[in-house]
């Protein structure tokens, strides 16, 4: 009998049947100097990794190394800015060898514009924010992206990724609006609809992708830090 004649009628079970389609699996980046100070962080404000975020990355890279929970990946994209680029780098050494890392621009966080390196209290006092529960198609910030038009781009991103990888595990390091987004074609909402999850630094969050189907197969799943005294 094979593993899935084991598994209960649908209305029983928990499990479902082994993963068959493209697995994305997302990492959100380490903590960066914007998230830490507090600003925008589009190319200008990113920052690249705080001390923190190189040791949450280095976390996850040691669960990896140990787990080997990652070892039939073929696939290895991360974003254009820093904090992204920065995570997968520190990440590689427990991936397979010889994977390729593609840093792709639709990977990037929800743009930002004209406010790009501004902290929120500045972007607060100079620009009226969008009111997105009215309307989505606002952008964020002069020169910036809308609600739909980031949910757009990140569709297509993956829709891409999917396509480029028929039944492979893709890890992909990006940020938590990605994920975000992610997370709402997983469960066949709306663009417009802000689901305002809690997405940890480091964490990793995995959605199975076969045609129509979505099942997510893990979600902030994080490493801890070694207890630091």
């Amino acid at each position: 009998m094979t593993h899935d004649e084991k598994l209960a009628p649908l209305g029983f079970r928990q499990r479902g049947p082994r993963p068959t389609g493209t697995r994305l699996l997302f990492v959100r980046h380490g903590e960066c100097f914007a998230n830490a100070l507090g600003r925008a962080g589009g190319p200008v404000g990113d920052g690249g990794l705080t001390d923190l975020g190189r040791r949450q990355s280095m976390a996850l890279r040691d669960r990896l190394a140990r787990s080997r929970e990652l070892d039939d990946a073929s696939a290895f994209y991360c974003s254009t800015l820093p904090r992204a680029i920065e995570t997968a780098e520190i990440l590689r050494p427990a991936l397979p060898a010889g994977l390729n890392l593609v840093a792709e621009d639709s990977l990037v966080e929800l743009k930002v514009g004209e406010v790009d390196g501004l902290s929120w209290s500045e972007i607060g006092e100079r620009f009226a924010g969008p009111n997105w529960d009215v309307d989505p198609s606002e952008p964020c910030a002069p020169g910036g992206e809308s609600l739909l038009s980031f949910h757009e781009r990140c569709a297509q991103a993956i829709a891409t990724l999917t396509q480029r990888h028929p039944g492979e595990l893709v890890v992909v390091v990006a940020h938590g609006g990605v994920i975000e987004q992610a997370m709402k074609i997983y469960q066949g909402l709306g663009p417009h609809v802000r689901l305002e999850p809690r997405i940890e630094n480091c964490s990793m969050t995995e959605i199975e992708f076969r045609g129509a189907y979505r099942r997510l197969l893990r979600y902030n799943d994080v490493a801890p830090l070694p207890f630091e005294g």
